[in-house]
């Protein structure tokens, strides 16, 4: 699994990091051990360079989304 893939997955099941990315996205990329253009890529929103980086291959699917930084209650 690619790192950014990681990442996307990190965020999208624990909450404490999606508050520290939703906080500041630099930091959070950088601890996690993202590059420069991972940062930039996920910094954009542009699904298909994430998913470019990320190793995943859009014609599977829907599998780059955004990720819901609202906590459900």
């Amino acid at each position: 699994m690619s790192k950014l893939l990681g990442y996307l997955n990190l965020l999208d099941t624990d909450s404490a990091a999606r508050a520290a990315h939703a906080a500041d996205p630099k930091a959070a990329m950088t601890q996690f051990g993202l590059s420069d253009a991972e940062h930039e890529a996920v910094l954009s929103g542009d699904k298909t360079a994430i998913a470019n980086m990320a190793g995943v291959d859009l014609k599977d699917g829907q599998a780059v989304q955004t990720t819901c930084t609202d906590e459900v209650k």
